[in-house]
């Protein structure tokens, strides 16, 4: 059973919608092999000792699968999740309120951890170690400490930006898994199970074709069969083939290579108002009107990760496949040799 300790609008994603498609245990859980198989191990060997698993953090980019993995370690470890969010707990108290209605072997599963206040972040210290509360009472020379002994719980902690967590929480984590992009076979089986749930007929095809531009993510892979669904209802013939696919992912303004408008928006604005780069990355949000952390968190690291931009000291730089990309000439000096190459695309 879940509970949920904060409003719908203070977590990422749409947990209840997506839930029928979501895996319930570790054999249904495609992809991040490392991270499932370590997982697996450290839950069966806590339940033999009868002992609750060791505190985890789940770092990567939004979207791999990192709350179903919390529900899952819930469901092996017979205990319930409880699911809030770092921005969501203002104030110590928040925190004691949530830890105290903990029960054995509970799972409580904080969402861009890395966004505690100080304050709330020093009340996790004692309770992750010491599976205990301390609160004071009173004020001034009446104030004294009451520990509070809490029941032996697991916290899971999420994070897209795991260099923002601070040396003393982060070293309070026993496990630490980072979670990798999906590839193109992973993706197209996900799509294939979520078809069958959603009810929708898809053909090999139409479900690598939802794959390719997926992003190397699940959720936005589910959301794309939902979208191409609906398309297909009023377009097509009840079928996702190859060519209802696409017709569904253009109408979408996903290219081939996943990217969306925000994208483009990205690379074009290095390619043709920034020379290519060094570009900030504040310089480059004010630019193009998006928030900075989108662009850092959602964004950037899939640009990264395809070759299509690079970051250095100086900035941001496009790639010569980002101006295949978009059709662009590139000219560029090499300092080694003093010559000056242009590059056109085929």
């Amino acid at each position: 059973m879940e509970n949920r300790l904060v409003t719908a609008s203070t977590i990422e994603g749409d947990f209840e919608n997506e839930y029928s498609l979501r895996p319930q245990n570790f054999s249904e859980y495609i992809g991040q092999e490392k991270v499932k198989e370590k997982l697996d191990i450290f839950v069966k060997a806590a339940k033999t000792r009868n002992e609750a698993l060791d505190h985890v953090l789940l770092y990567g980019p939004p979207g791999l699968g990192k709350t179903t993995l919390a529900n899952i370690i819930a469901k092996e470890m017979s205990g319930n999740l409880k699911v809030t969010s770092g921005p969501a707990i203002e104030r110590a108290g928040d925190l004691a309120a949530i830890l105290t209605s903990l029960n054995e072997f509970d799972v409580l599963f904080i969402d861009e951890i890395h966004r505690l206040n100080r304050a709330v972040e020093e009340i996790l210290y004692p309770a992750m170690e010491d599976y205990s509360l301390d609160i004071i009472i009173g004020k001034g020379a009446a104030a004294k400490s009451i520990r509070l002994d809490l029941p032996k719980f697991t916290l899971i902690g999420a994070t897209t930006r795991v260099g923002l967590l601070t040396s003393p929480l982060r070293d309070r984590f026993g496990v630490l898994c980072p979670m990798e992009f999906y590839n193109e076979k992973e993706l197209t089986y996900i799509i294939s199970r979520s078809s069958k749930i959603l009810g929708v007929e898809i053909t090999e095809e139409g479900a690598v074709e939802l794959a390719k531009r997926s992003r190397g993510t699940p959720r936005i892979a589910n959301r794309l069969l939902k979208r191409v669904r609906d398309y297909c209802e009023v377009k097509g013939n009840g079928t996702i083939d190859l060519n209802t696919a696409k017709g569904g992912l253009n109408l979408l303004d996903v290219d081939e290579e996943g990217f969306d408008s925000i994208d483009n928006k990205i690379l074009n604005a290095i390619v043709d108002n920034f020379k290519g780069g060094p570009v900030g990355l504040e310089t480059l949000a004010y630019f193009i009107g998006e928030e900075l952390d989108t662009i850092e968190d959602v964004y950037e690291p899939y640009l990264m990760q395809k070759g299509f931009i690079i970051r250095t000291p100086r900035g941001r730089v496009a790639t010569e496949k980002a101006f295949k990309h978009l059709k662009k000439e590139k000219v560029y000096s090499n300092k080694d040799s003093n010559q000056i190459s242009i590059f056109k695309n085929s």
